[in-house]
């Protein structure tokens, strides 16, 4: 099967350009300007949607960075035998935290404080709530990461 041609291009006397249909290729004069105000209709929702998107996915690193961290200290307070497990597990999840989000103590949950003695096998948790304010300041959400592991390994 051979390729066609595409119609030729066609003017008229005066040179205006027509296209196959015959009619002129220019726009008419009450269509200009359309596309300018579609696009300011239009822009304001596309910036929404890529702000949204970012503070979706900013919201979503600091979750991924608040669960790591408690699953550092949790393994510190599961594994560490002594009366300065709680400070230590402090310590590894403000550590494991430091390059995104800072942490202070008041928001470091640990139970129970330290899992030397007491019997049978026993869990410690560790909570870490993060007060997470939105992306131009629109809100503001508490995101929690949490981690569990059973005392002694």
């Amino acid at each position: 099967m051979r390729h066609r041609r595409p119609f030729p291009p066609v003017t008229t006397t005066e040179g205006r350009l027509l296209d196959v249909t015959g009619r002129s290729a220019r726009r008419a004069p009450r269509d200009r300007g359309a596309a300018a105000v579609e696009f300011a209709i239009v822009l304001p929702v596309l910036v929404a949607l890529v702000l949204g998107i970012i503070a979706y996915g900013h919201a979503f690193h600091v979750q991924s960075v608040l669960s790591n961290a408690a699953r550092d200290a949790v393994r510190v307070v599961a594994l560490h035998q002594g009366a300065d497990s709680a400070a230590s597990a402090r310590e590894a999840a403000v550590a494991a935290a430091s390059p995104s989000i800072t942490l202070d103590d008041s928001q470091i949950a640990i139970t129970p404080s330290t899992c030397a003695g007491g019997t049978g096998p026993r869990s410690a948790t560790v909570t870490i709530t993060y007060p997470m304010e939105l992306l131009g300041g629109i809100g503001d959400i508490t995101l929690t990461g949490r981690g569990t592991m059973r005392c002694n390994g």
